[in-house]
């Protein structure tokens, strides 16, 4: 099975479980990380995920994932929030982000950047619209975005 099947098949199992909670799943990935492979589902609410939440939904998923049992691979299951850098990846994560400053990290570096931070303004399927401190505009095209999320300052 492709990693996609793994992903897709987990979101439809947790989708039923964290809409019931009233929790939003922000993604899920299947990732190796050195010798492991972890599952891992990321999970938010209006006032933010806490680790009784995470655990509640990560106990409700083992059991299903038990029963269906389609991963062949031995892996880690993790369920936490995305955190305040979470990336931009579905529509509804670029919805929620217009207006807001976002750090944009290409692929290939643009006048030697490889890395900018605006104001969302705009985006579509192919193209994101950040419009800079010097209030001009800059567009890229999202398939040179290594990683979008949203910005903050300390």
């Amino acid at each position: 099975m492709a990693k996609k099947d793994y992903e897709s098949r987990t979101e439809a199992m947790l989708m039923p479980i964290v809409e019931a909670k009233g929790f939003e799943l922000v993604d899920v990935e299947w990732v190796k990380e050195g010798a492991n492979w972890y599952l891992r589902a990321y999970i938010d609410k209006e006032n933010g995920i806490t680790v009784d939440d995470c655990e509640e939904v990560s106990r409700a998923l083992s059991d299903l994932l038990d029963e269906e049992d389609f991963i062949s691979e031995n892996y880690i299951l993790e369920v936490s929030s995305p955190g305040l850098d979470r990336p931009l990846k579905k529509e509804k994560d670029f919805a929620r982000s217009i207006g807001k400053d976002v750090e944009v990290k290409l692929f290939k570096a643009i006048n030697k950047e490889k890395e900018f931070v605006g104001i969302l303004k705009a985006y579509d399927e192919d193209t994101v619209t950040l419009e800079m401190e010097d209030e001009t505009e800059m567009q890229f095209k999202r398939s040179d975005i290594a990683r979008i999320r949203l910005a903050f300052f300390f």
